[in-house]
């Protein structure tokens, strides 16, 4: 089954940096699209950052410029750098598989950004 756990989140300032991670398994297949999403309180979850295994990188307009998601394949771990961050970048982070199959997600991380 697949399994999917973030970490890296944490209390940071204002214009500050993050890296959250995201650590894989089972992801047997070469079609997939892999993601990060977040979620603060009393907001629907949306959409941060996607990568697939046939396009380029795909971004928020929230967070383009800011953040950058890559995979380092022989780790079988997603990564997010979160740059500049704002108090609005507050929320839990969360980790999403995306195949055949149906969607996996991972139990989420919490990134607050306090002034």
């Amino acid at each position: 089954q697949v399994q999917l756990v973030e970490s890296g989140g944490g209390l940071v300032q204002p214009g500050g940096s993050l890296r959250l991670s995201c650590a894989a398994s089972g992801m047997f297949f070469s079609l997939y699209a892999m993601g990060w999403y977040r979620q603060a309180p009393g907001k629907q979850r949306e959409l941060v950052a996607v990568i697939t295994t046939t396009g380029s990188p795909k971004y928020a307009d929230s967070v383009r410029g800011r953040f950058t998601i890559a995979g380092d394949n022989s780790k079988n771990t997603l990564y997010l750098a979160m740059n500049s961050l704002k108090p609005e970048d507050t929320a839990v982070y969360y980790c999403h598989l995306g195949r055949f199959d149906g969607n996996f997600w991972g139990r989420g991380t919490q990134v607050t950004v306090y002034s």
